[in-house]
C-alpha cells in the first residue's frame, strides 16, 4: 500500500485490504458490515470489468478501543470488485439514486473453474451479486475517520 498524503501525520493510517479466498473476504465482510451507501455511489464498468462501491462505514476494527463508548468512528471507503463480468440485483430500488442501501454481509460462492460469484446481502432483503472469473476485493479507506453527528452505531444481538 502506498502511502496516502492525507494521512501523512502517522495517526489513523488507512486501512487497506485484499480479498483472494473465500476466508479473507470474510474479514472484509466484516469490516464492511452496516456500511451504507446512496444508490448512486455504485458504478460496475463493464468495460473495465469493475465493480465500485463508496461506503460510509463503521471502524468495526478500533470498536475495542472505544472502551463502551457508543462514539466510535466512521470512514468513506471503497468496495471494488475486479474481474466483473456480470451484476444483478434483487430487491434493490431501481431509479432512485437518493435510495439510502445498507450492506449486511459478502459472501463467495465459487463455481465452475475458478469463476464465482460475489453476493452482497442488503437491509430490507436486497442482493447484488457479480459474477467474477476470479475473487479479487479490495476494502481501502478514502477518508480520515470522523465521528458521525448521529453519534448512532448499529446494534447486534449478543
Amino acid at each position: 500500500m502506498n502511502e496516502d498524503a492525507r494521512f501523512e501525520d502517522g495517526v489513523d493510517k488507512p486501512l487497506a485490504l485484499m480479498a483472494r479466498d473465500a476466508e479473507d473476504l470474510q474479514v472484509i465482510s466484516a469490516l464492511a458490515q452496516d456500511a451504507v451507501f446512496p444508490a448512486s455511489e455504485m458504478r460496475w464498468t463493464p468495460t473495465d470489468r469493475r465493480f465500485a462501491i463508496l461506503l460510509n462505514r463503521f471502524r468495526w476494527e478500533d470498536a475495542a478501543k472505544a472502551h463502551g463508548r457508543r462514539d466510535f468512528e466512521r470512514v468513506q471507503s471503497v468496495l471494488l470488485i475486479e474481474d466483473v463480468m456480470g451484476v444483478r440485483s434483487q430487491g434493490v430500488p431501481k431509479g432512485d439514486a437518493d435510495t439510502i442501501l445498507s450492506l449486511l454481509a459478502l459472501e463467495f460462492r465459487p463455481g465452475v473453474d475458478g469463476t464465482g460469484e460475489v453476493v452482497m446481502t442488503l437491509a430490507g432483503d436486497g442482493v447484488i451479486s457479480c459474477a467474477v472469473e476470479a475473487l479479487e476485493i479490495v476494502l481501502r479507506d478514502v477518508t480520515r475517520p470522523y465521528i458521525a453527528p448521529s453519534r448512532k452505531v448499529p446494534r447486534h444481538p449478543d
